[in-house]
């Protein structure tokens, strides 16, 4: 598998090896020896599936405490997945960044705890398979608004499809930062 950080490093954008002849293909979609050196905080303690329609956006999501890493991707259909740094006192607080996660290239993203997550389905129907690092908290649970205009995150969509729990969530400047997660910077830079 090739590995690659993102613009923000903690954010991890994996393309596995894929195994194909004339009758498919075949890939690892996890292995935890190859996964803990790539990086990723493990163990994962519960998996996801969604299905979603077109136009149909999730997020941002969070929650805190109890906050998720989370491994992300899609079996059948096309995303943008969005990963959005919350952690007060990073270096890269309120920045974001994405990438297309689709059944052709078969890309996963890594997502630490201390980041909203979110996605919006560009094909007709989508499978979207995720791993989580902590279990679901739904008293934890936080939300940043998916069009917050400090992000300006380009959604494929002008107006996505939502739930109404999303449509409410705040702006990330209007959430108390006593309620979101802390930076904790890596062993090598603490002084």
């Amino acid at each position: 598998m090739h590995v690659q950080p993102l613009a923000i490093p903690d954010v991890l954008l994996i393309a596995p090896r894929i195994f194909g002849d004339d009758r498919g293909y075949f890939f690892e979609t996890f292995q935890v020896d190859r996964y803990a050196r790539a990086g990723m905080r493990l163990p994962f303690v519960q998996d996801n599936l969604s299905m979603s329609r077109r136009g149909v956006l999730r997020g941002l999501h969070l929650q805190h405490p109890h906050d998720q890493g989370k491994l992300v991707w899609v079996p059948f259909g096309a995303v943008l997945d969005v990963a959005v740094d919350v952690r007060v006192g990073s270096p890269t607080f309120g920045q974001w960044v994405s990438a297309v996660i689709d059944d052709k290239n078969h890309h996963q993203l890594y997502i630490p705890p201390g980041f909203a997550h979110g996605f919006c389905v560009t094909s007709d129907t989508a499978l979207f398979a995720y791993k989580c690092t902590e279990r679901y908290h739904p008293e934890t649970e936080l939300g940043v608004a998916w069009n917050d205009p400090d992000l300006a995150i380009p959604w494929p969509m002008e107006s996505p499809e939502l739930n109404a729990k999303d449509r409410a969530y705040p702006p990330l400047r209007a959430i108390d930062p006593a309620r979101l997660p802390r930076y904790e910077p890596p062993p090598a830079s603490r002084g």
